[in-house]
C-alpha cells in the first residue's frame, strides 16, 4: 500500500499530480476543494472545505483521499470538541486533523490521520510578533489520543506539515528546540514514533545551513518564497507510526528538484 503526505498549498494542479502517481491514498494539508474533473475520480469525505480560524475561516483543510479501489477507507467523523460526545473523534481546531481506517489485503485495520500545525499568535497583552505551531500540534496530538485505546498494540499512522522543527531551534535556539522535542516525546510516550523521512531516504539541504546540526539527519521539505526546490533547507513535515507496525512502514521525501511536484513542500511516500 502506497500513501503519499502533501501540503498542497491550495493548488489544483497538485490534485492532478496527484491522480497521475500510482498511490492508494492521498494525507493532504492545506487542500482546497477539487475540481469537478477530480471529484469524479476519488473518493473523499463531506466535510466543509474549510479550517476553523480566529478571523475568517481559511477554505483550505487537511483530507485522506482515496485514489485507487485496491483498498477500503471508512472516514471517521470529526466533531467540535464542544459538541462532541464520548468516544467521538472530538477536533480541537477543525480543519486541522483527518482521520479515516483502512483495510488493504487481509491485514488488521490501520487508522490513518493527517495532520497540519495551524500557525498561532500570543495574546496581545504580550506585545509579541511571534508566529508558532508547536501549540496546535499539541491540541492534535490531544486530539488523536481518542484513537489510542491500549498501551500497546494500536496501528496509526499520522503524517502532515506540523510547522516545527526537529533536532534544533530556528537560528540555533535552545528554547525552540526544547519546546518542538515536546512534540516527539509525546508522541513516543503515546506509542507512536518518529519514523521520518530521514536521509538517507531523501536528499538533504544543499547548502547546509548554519542553524542545523551537523549531525542532523533531516531532509528538508519545504522552500520559502526566497527559496526553491535546489536550496531548500528546512523540514517541516513528519511522520509518526504506531511501535506495533513501525518495522512494517517506510518514508520517503521526495525532495530532488525534478521530483518535487506543483506546491511549496516536496511529498511523503510511505510505503506499507
Amino acid at each position: 500500500m502506497k500513501i503519499i503526505s502533501w501540503n498542497i498549498a491550495h493548488r489544483k494542479e497538485s490534485w492532478h499530480q496527484l491522480l497521475s502517481s500510482d498511490a492508494d491514498i492521498a494525507l493532504l494539508q492545506e487542500a482546497s476543494e477539487p475540481p469537478p474533473e477530480i471529484k469524479e475520480q476519488i473518493d473523499i469525505d463531506s466535510e466543509p472545505w474549510e479550517t476553523h480560524s480566529s478571523g475568517p475561516n481559511s477554505p483550505w483543510r487537511t483530507a485522506v483521499v482515496k485514489l485507487s479501489d485496491n483498498i477500503e477507507l471508512d472516514w471517521i467523523k470529526p466533531s467540535i470538541i464542544s459538541k462532541a460526545h464520548g468516544g467521538q473523534l472530538a477536533v480541537s481546531r477543525p480543519g486541522t486533523l483527518a482521520a479515516a481506517q483502512v483495510k488493504f489485503n487481509d491485514e488488521l485495520p490501520i487508522i490513518l490521520i493527517s495532520m497540519y500545525g495551524f500557525w498561532e499568535k500570543p495574546h496581545k497583552i504580550t506585545g509579541s510578533n511571534w508566529l508558532y505551531a508547536d501549540a496546535s500540534v499539541h491540541r492534535i496530538i490531544s486530539d488523536l489520543s481518542i484513537f489510542i485505546g491500549s498501551q500497546s498494540g494500536h496501528r496509526i499512522i499520522a503524517s502532515g506539515d506540523l510547522n516545527i522543527l526537529h533536532g534544533y531551534g530556528e537560528n540555533g535556539s535552545k528554547y525552540w528546540a526544547s519546546r518542538y522535542a515536546t512534540i516527539f516525546s509525546r508522541m513516543e510516550a503515546l506509542g507512536s514514533i518518529f519514523v521520518g523521512p530521514q536521509t538517507p531516504n531523501g536528499r538533504q539541504a544543499f547548502p547546509w545551513p548554519a542553524e542545523l546540526p551537523l549531525n542532523s539527519k533531516n531532509a528538508p521539505t519545504f522552500y520559502s518564497n526566497r527559496q526553491n526546490p535546489e536550496n531548500a533547507s528546512r523540514q517541516l513535515d513528519f511522520v509518526f507510526v504506531s511501535e506495533s507496525i513501525a518495522s512494517q512502514v517506510q518514508v520517503k521525501a521526495l525532495n530532488h528538484p525534478d521530483q518535487w511536484g506543483s506546491s511549496d513542500h516536496c511529498r511523503l511516500l510511505i510505503e506499507i
